[in-house]
């Protein structure tokens, strides 16, 4: 995933498949490639629909001549399911290799003694890792403005005392210039990014890449407003 686009290992990244070792991987390759960033971008907006997707669909594939994201998107959730039943499956191999050692050498230690302290020597697990602190991970954000129907996906990346902002922004109409904020907590804006709106982005939408001088834990929200100061769209995290 760190040199070349791996569409079937970013679906099973957004739908939370990976291991510890895949995952960094994976967050490596997408810091530096923003064609995969928008395509996660994608793929994680059709993954809030997905809980509204008829089971049948994953089962017997999507429509032919549908939404192309969405036919992509469902043809990774059947990849993964499978590649989730074949970890499955090996995890029960190892289940019942772990139970059967345990029948047999419970056997021969009772043929040799019954003593409590055969029974105590069994190691309490440890406890699992605590979850990163808010300013050390990724976060994403997804909304859709009621007055202006303007859509806006945000991905804040953490830096030394700043954030990286990859943001993809849909609804918005051609010629339209408009200004990316990334907001803190005492309510500063601090500008990301401008662009205007070609007829392509009015189409299919803009995305693009932009950084802003505000600490990672203390952002509150990304924005897009245009010139004139009008809001259009907020993603608050």
């Amino acid at each position: 995933m760190t040199t070349h686009h791996d569409s079937q290992l970013l679906g099973a990244y957004v739908l939370g498949a990976l291991d510890g070792p895949e995952v960094r991987a994976v967050r490596e390759h997408l810091a530096g490639c923003p064609v995969c960033r928008a395509e996660e971008q994608e793929l994680r907006a059709v993954e809030e629909a997905m809980s509204e997707v008829p089971p049948e669909l994953l089962l017997d594939g999507p429509p032919e001549g549908g939404d192309p994201v969405l036919r992509r998107a469902l043809r990774q959730a059947r990849a993964e399911r499978d590649r989730r039943v074949r970890r499955r499956r090996f995890a029960v191999g190892l289940v019942a290799a772990a139970v059967a050692a345990v029948v047999l050498g419970g056997g021969f230690a009772a043929g040799r003694s019954t003593a409590p302290a055969d029974r105590q020597a069994v190691s309490t697990p440890p406890a699992p890792p605590a979850p990163p602190a808010t300013g050390t991970r990724d976060r994403v954000g997804t909304a859709v403005d009621p007055v202006t129907g303007a859509r806006l996906t945000a991905l804040l990346q953490p830096a030394p005392g700043w954030v990286r902002v990859n943001a993809s922004v849909a609804g918005v109409a051609q010629d339209e210039q408009c200004r990316l904020f990334v907001v803190a907590k005492d309510g500063t804006r601090r500008e990301a990014g401008s662009w205007l709106v070609s007829p392509l982005g009015e189409r299919e939408g803009t995305n693009l890449d932009g950084s802003a001088l505000v600490a990672p834990e203390d952002v509150v929200a990304v924005e897009v407003r245009n010139f004139a100061e009008r809001h259009i769209v907020t993603v608050r995290f």
